[in-house]
């Protein structure tokens, strides 16, 4: 077991909210860091939806060596090695890829599959993974599904994404197998692409007050 994938995990798990954030200019990548580190939340999940991802992510690591900073929507080794190369510290992918997953536990990097059905649930347990994304969250059954696995799959934790809101996330978070919950709704690409980082920053701290009544 790895102590430092421990650590991020139990990090993730304390801070109960990963944003996911697309960006499209580098030049966002620090304003938009600093709205959550100043809300009180220093974590990002970036996709590597842009060609601006691995430069944000090497941006927000220097800028910023507090903030836990993950690589989303990834896709190929190549984005691994993109990632991890910049200081990205977690992969998170959008489903479960073997090749991937299978390349990060080789190469010692903590990912964090995406899955949304009982076998891919057993592939990731038999990897020794015991945090994974459940997505589409809102699309695969949402709060009922992860309740229903926590009968046969007791050990596995799950990070619900696609489809959260403020609503959704408290559902979610009184889960017992619910690590976390990641969502773009507080820092949507068209606030970020707006540079409304002063409405991210309102909106994570709403959200994260929220948090508070769990």
């Amino acid at each position: 077991m790895n102590s430092s994938h421990e650590d991020i995990k139990k990090q993730i798990a304390e801070l109960k909210l990963v944003p996911v954030a697309v960006i499209n200019k580098v030049e966002d990548a620090l304003p938009l860091a600093k709205a959550l580190m100043d809300a009180g939340l220093p974590l990002i999940e970036i996709t590597f939806r842009t060609e601006a991802a691995k430069e944000a992510i090497r941006k927000i690591s220097e800028a910023y060596p507090d903030m836990l900073v993950g690589a989303g929507t990834v896709l190929t080794i190549q984005q691994v090695k993109d990632a991890v190369e910049v200081g990205c510290k977690f992969i998170v992918t959008p489903g479960f890829n073997p090749t991937i997953v299978d390349y990060c536990i080789e190469n010692d990097i903590l990912i964090v599959p995406g899955l949304n059905a009982p076998t891919f649930i057993e592939w990731a347990l038999e990897r020794g993974i015991t945090l994974t994304k459940f997505y589409p969250a809102g699309a695969s059954g949402g709060v009922k599904f992860i309740k229903l696995m926590s009968g046969p799959y007791p050990m596995m934790k799950f990070m619900p994404t696609g489809g959260v809101n403020n609503e959704t996330m408290l559902e979610y978070l009184r889960l017992s197998n619910v690590s976390a919950t990641g969502g773009s709704w507080i820092v949507h690409k068209d606030l970020i692409n707006a540079r409304k980082f002063d409405e991210i920053r309102e909106k994570t701290k709403k959200a994260l007050e929220l948090l508070k009544t769990l």
